[in-house]
């Protein structure tokens, strides 16, 4: 049985106030905003298991999670919410549960590690499925 597709895609929230972009200054040939990079996932795989029910029943989805992880890259278990559900709670509650072993490289401003709210997409996939990951 496969596993679940572990993206490592944070997409950053406006909230947290970083961004990629760079605008120069005027005339001054220096950057007004500071480098952002969002947070990067250090898992190898998945922490999140697929419901094996879910699974045999050939349920799929794509669950949306909001976190927010310190400066240390550790999530802040009390911020984990679900921005967008995959349509199954199973499958929900099995991104959550995956939550506690979920490690990030913290984010970062001009090289320093920064506190970030950010968005991680979970997608559950069968074998067979674009970008499946066997367990």
């Amino acid at each position: 049985m496969n596993a679940v597709l572990w993206t490592g895609l944070a997409l950053l929230l406006a909230a947290c106030g970083g961004t990629s972009q760079q605008t120069p200054a005027e005339g001054t040939g220096q950057d007004q905003t500071p480098a952002f990079e969002p947070p990067v996932v250090t898992n190898p795989e998945s922490p999140v298991s697929y419901p094996p029910d879910l699974y045999d029943q050939r349920v799929e989805g794509t669950v949306v999670l909001r976190l927010y992880v310190d400066e240390r890259g550790q999530v802040v278990p009390d911020s984990t919410r679900i921005a967008e559900s995959s349509g199954y709670p199973g499958l929900d509650s099995a991104a959550l549960r995956g939550v506690p072993d979920m490690h990030f490289a913290p984010a970062r401003r001009d090289g320093r590690p920064v506190a970030a709210t950010f968005l991680q997409p979970v997608n559950f996939r069968r074998s067979g499925a674009a970008g499946a990951v066997k367990p």
